[in-house]
């Protein structure tokens, strides 16, 4: 019996892409002048067709990575308007801030100060000590709006939705930068995302919203720029903190001294010229979707003592376990010296380090999370300007380098002890540093998934993935054609065989 393969009209298949119907019209010609010779092999008759094949594949993958382009959604929002004139401090905090809404997943959340015109502020004229996003559900009939002092509000008509970081009564953030924000990553790697807007888990009554705190110091024409950025209390001329309570006579510094409204010493002779500044934030995220992975958000302050009180909202800040901030003495030689400041934590719950990035201020030289026994979880090191453009300014720390493991490469278990270090140079005195560690950590993925995942990638960069496996089994069907081909040819020209046993 004789195999007769079917005719073959390429020019017939229907398909509409561009790179598929050049393919066919580079082929056709060959099949027309193959089947008048009357020599058409089996591998002939299928290359056409292998070829409309990986091009179809081609366009298949082509297709898919613009749908995943289309799932990511991106908006740009704008604060309220803050006003600062020379040695000026504005430290709002805005509620009910514009946010996207629905249950969907956070990729990434970057900030910085603009002016009016939209023009990127350096922070040699506007210092960013930092910037905040907080969720909290809000009672629906409570429409607060703006600036308000967190003192003076309501907290019957407001649910804090803090993360799962253990400072109570500080640091419950979703996502918070200072200086560093305008090169320091945010984004949560594929196939992870940050969950928010669960209809399920807001209670009635209440809708979910997000608080905007936005810490910022106008260094322009100041008789000291580091010491107005780090908020010595001599230069602000201040000997009570915001609630009216007395600074204590070691306290040379800090959040306490450079509230709103206080103003660092200016030079003589500068003008009072105000300005109107923005922070803006641009938001990216998904719709939330039951392959997404969500991540628990910690924070680890270095100056966590790990007592806590019962309440300790109505605690004053100074006896919180976590104080944020601590000064740094210099030391007595000339040059090298390093201030180290560690602590032990425990991580109440366990699972896989999917993102790591830490806080300082200028002087920083890094900081370090280690695992209990003494593995490095995360280092974290400061990037400095080298000039005078926004993003790149001279002196102070414009980013932060980040850690993104592969998944499952670095794992805490449950009630592990950890270990935050944090340096800083010495050479001179400083006050307000901090030594923050910002983690997400991610429930353990199983191997036989964390496989499939790097295989198959959600993360839109690894699209060339999909495109390699695609060609890989395009080659093996060539491989399985020409094979067959060679069996058919030679089944024809020999003759049978029978197998002879002696």
């Amino acid at each position: 019996m004789t195999f007769a393969p079917p005719e073959v009209s390429v020019p017939e298949v229907a398909i509409s892409s561009p790179s598929t119907n050049a393919a066919i019209r580079e082929a056709s010609p060959l099949v027309s002048a193959l089947r008048r010779r009357g020599k058409m092999s089996h591998i002939q008759l299928w290359l056409p067709l292998l070829l409309v094949l990986l091009s179809s594949i081609a366009d298949s993958v082509s297709t898919t990575n613009q749908q995943k382009d289309e799932s990511i959604k991106s908006a740009v929002f704008l604060s309220p308007p803050f006003f600062l004139h020379p040695g000026s401090v504005a430290n709002k905090f805005y509620f009910n801030v514009p946010f996207p809404k629905g249950h969907i997943a956070l990729k990434s959340f970057d900030a910085e100060v603009i002016d009016e015109n939209g023009i990127p502020v350096p922070l040699r004229e506007t210092y960013l000590h930092h910037w905040v996003i907080e969720r909290y559900y809000g009672r629906k009939e409570s429409l607060a709006v703006g600036n308000s002092e967190l003192k003076a509000f309501n907290h019957s008509n407001f649910i804090w939705m803090r993360n799962a970081g253990i400072c109570k009564g500080t640091l419950g953030q979703y996502y918070g930068l200072g200086s560093e924000t305008r090169r320091t990553s945010t984004w949560v790697p594929d196939p992870y995302g940050i969950e928010v807007g669960n209809p399920e888990k807001i209670p009635d009554g209440y809708m979910e919203r997000w608080l905007l705190n936005v810490h910022a110091i106008d260094t322009r024409g100041v008789e000291d720029r580091l010491g107005c950025t780090e908020c010595k209390c001599s230069l602000y001329n201040v000997t009570v903190d915001e609630f009216g309570q007395a600074l204590p006579k070691d306290y040379d510094g800090g959040l306490r001294c450079c509230y709103d409204q206080t103003v660092c010493q200016v030079r003589a002779g500068i003008q009072n010229v105000s300005r109107i500044l923005y922070l803006k934030y641009t938001v990216k995220w998904l719709n939330w979707v039951e392959n997404i992975i969500p991540v628990k958000i910690y924070i680890f302050d270095v100056t966590d003592s790990g007592e806590h009180s019962v309440d300790p909202s109505k605690e004053n800040p100074l006896n919180l376990s976590c104080k944020v901030e601590y000064e740094i003495k210099s030391c007595k030689d000339n040059g090298g010296c390093v201030d180290t400041k560690r602590t032990r934590l425990v991580i109440p719950t366990g699972g896989d380090i999917v993102y790591g990035v830490a806080h300082q201020h200028s002087a920083g030289l890094g900081a370090t999370l280690f695992g209990q026994d003494g593995r490095i979880l995360c280092t974290s090191s400061p990037i400095y300007g080298e000039g005078e453009e926004a993003g790149n300014e001279a002196g102070y720390i414009v980013g932060m380098s980040t850690c993104y493991p592969k998944p499952g490469s670095v794992q805490v278990v449950d009630g592990e002890m950890l270990t935050l270090e944090s340096n800083y140079s010495s050479n001179q005195a400083h006050t307000g540093v901090m030594g923050l560690f910002y983690i997400l950590v991610a429930e353990s993925v199983p191997k036989s998934e964390t496989m499939l995942f790097l295989s198959f990638p959600v993360s839109l960069d690894l699209g060339l993935t999909r495109h390699t496996w695609s060609f890989v089994l395009a080659g093996g069907l060539l491989t399985a054609i020409i094979g067959l081909s060679y069996l058919c040819k030679r089944g024809r020209s020999q003759p049978y065989q029978p197998l002879v046993m002696t």
